[in-house]
């Protein structure tokens, strides 16, 4: 039987760190690259949720633009990557944004499934810090 192996959590995090790469050069679409392209997708932040790759690519376009000089920069923290079965993963992280009117941090956990394209984040919990 197939399990979670070293490679996989390897794999898991370089879908984030490439994620921040994309996002630091203003790459939208490459950033959500990391993401599932399916409607089963579910982001949630805020107290809202919000379900499919398309809502989720609008609310962050609607958000933070396609240009690193809104995007700003954002750098992920890995905290740990815990294997569910040898399919599936939990990366529990904080996020830094800065350079952005939107600049922020908080914590964040994303569960990861192994697709056929690789491994996707499937779902998505992000909450901020309060503020100063």
């Amino acid at each position: 039987p197939r399990a979670f192996t070293p490679a996989d959590d390897l794999a898991v995090r370089a879908v984030l760190s490439t994620q921040a790469t994309a996002w630091n050069r203003g790459d939208l679409a490459g950033y959500m690259a990391g993401y599932l392209h399916d409607p089963s997708l579910v982001f949630t932040s805020g107290s809202k949720v919000r379900r499919g790759w398309d809502e989720t690519f609008a609310k962050y376009r609607d958000r933070y633009g396609t240009d690193p000089s809104t995007m700003g920069h954002l750098v992920f923290e890995i905290l740990g990557v815990q294997a569910l079965g040898a399919d599936g993963a939990v990366v529990l992280g904080r996020w830094i944004l800065t350079a952005t009117p939107s600049a922020g941090s908080g914590v964040f956990s994303v569960a990861l499934e192994r697709t056929a394209e690789g491994w996707k984040v499937v779902h998505d919990h992000t909450s901020s810090d309060p503020p100063p």
